[in-house]
């Protein structure tokens, strides 16, 4: 590469970096919020907050990168032409073709940067994602020791805790289980202590008070006691190990062994085809709207009013391009042997800047033969230029 070459792709990945960084505060601080409030909210520390939020980066990072890629292709090139760089480069005998080359090179760069979230760090993450997430949902003591509130952790099942002691004892507690409609029971304790036996948890509580109301008898039974033992563990939902999500599903597996994944795992064919069709969809569009961006921005010549015009026509062929993915995604989703169609946005969107491309080289007049080169006896070249 020249020095123009490595001097152009180093500001197309400074201001990637950039556009990155901000569009990933944005989209994380809105997806934070509702994670602190779902996680703080049931008792779990910051720590377990921050490892979740960032086993989420590598799903957001995918949202933003093709966008971040197009921002940092229009905003450079844009620069260029400002600075009148590129218009130096054209007259010195560059074409667009050549002066391409930097926005071809970051847009292989940018593809390479998904290909290696979409097939390792997202499988990766998600894979880890759902394992932490059974684990927290089968972590009892972080969703029941909440003190001052009526929590639900089951259908039928309120608990209360007033106080919680430093040692960890719980103070006056209440409990209801009515999740038999003929026997519903309310235990309260002066104290309780939760305590761990293998896979269960037993809530002990001391000095309290046992009301079974049968409803088909309509009778009401109390039993005192000093202590008892209330197998807490089925109040929450406690999964299998079950089949995988086809997204935690490498790459490998998906293109060599689809047909055996779903007939063992349940997953559909069409489905594991969409998921490994777009892992490669999702790279590939990034080289394509990046050399939209700078196409389009290569349209028309130097203008006091800049190039928003060109921006506006690269902003709306790039909102084309994704509701073109959208449109395609159902067809190709009820029939596998459609899955040409995932890499259709991408073809178009290179077909649209090459053509771009064509243009900026040769003037759409010489392109539609009406070059007219003027002589030294024409009467438009004798008066000069306006």
């Amino acid at each position: 590469m020249s020095r123009y070459d490595r001097y152009v792709l180093s500001q197309y990945l400074v201001f990637f970096g950039f556009f990155s960084l901000i569009l990933v505060a944005v989209f994380w601080i809105n997806r934070a919020v509702i994670l602190f409030d779902r996680l703080i909210g049931d008792g779990h520390s910051a720590l377990v907050f921050l490892e979740f939020t960032a086993l989420t980066l590598p799903n957001l990072i995918r949202i933003v990168l093709p966008m971040a890629a197009f921002a940092s292709a229009v905003w450079v090139t844009n620069r260029l032409k400002g600075e009148s760089e590129l218009t130096v480069m054209q007259a010195t005998g560059s074409s667009p073709w050549r002066l391409a080359r930097p926005a071809l090179v970051f847009g292989l760069l940018t593809a390479l940067m998904m290909s290696v979230l979409t097939h390792f760090l997202m499988p990766a993450s998600t894979k880890q994602l759902a394992l932490r997430e059974a684990e927290v949902t089968r972590n009892v003591t972080a969703r029941l020791l909440t003190e001052g509130n009526f929590l639900h952790p089951a259908p039928g099942v309120t608990f209360y805790i007033r106080e919680i002691d430093p040692d960890g004892t719980l103070n006056d507690v209440f409990v209801s289980d009515r999740r038999d409609p003929e026997q519903a029971t309310i235990y309260t304790g002066a104290r309780a202590f939760l305590v761990r036996d293998g896979s269960r948890t037993n809530l002990v509580m001391v000095d309290g008070l046992a009301q079974r109301m049968d409803a088909k008898n309509r009778t009401l039974s109390t039993t005192v006691f000093a202590d008892f033992s209330y197998n807490i563990s089925s109040l929450v939902q406690s999964d299998g190990p079950g089949v995988r999500d086809f997204r935690t599903i490498s790459t490998f597996e998906l293109f060599t062994n689809r047909a055996e994944i779903a007939k063992q795992e349940g997953h559909p064919v069409d489905l594991l085809t969409e998921e490994l069709n777009l892992r490669f969809a999702r790279a590939t569009i990034c080289l394509a709207v990046t050399l939209i961006g700078f196409s389009s921005l290569m349209l028309g010549g130097y203008s006091r009013f800049g190039v928003w015009r060109q921006i506006l026509l690269a902003f709306g062929l790039l909102v084309f391009l994704e509701v073109l993915r959208g449109i395609i995604s159902e067809p190709a989703l009820n029939n596998a042997n459609l899955w040409p169609l995932y890499y259709l946005p991408t073809l178009i969107g290179l077909g649209i800047s090459a053509v771009f491309l064509s243009i900026a080289s040769r003037p759409l007049r010489v392109l539609l033969g009406r070059q007219n080169v003027p002589t030294g006896n024409d009467p438009a070249s004798l008066g000069g230029s306006a």
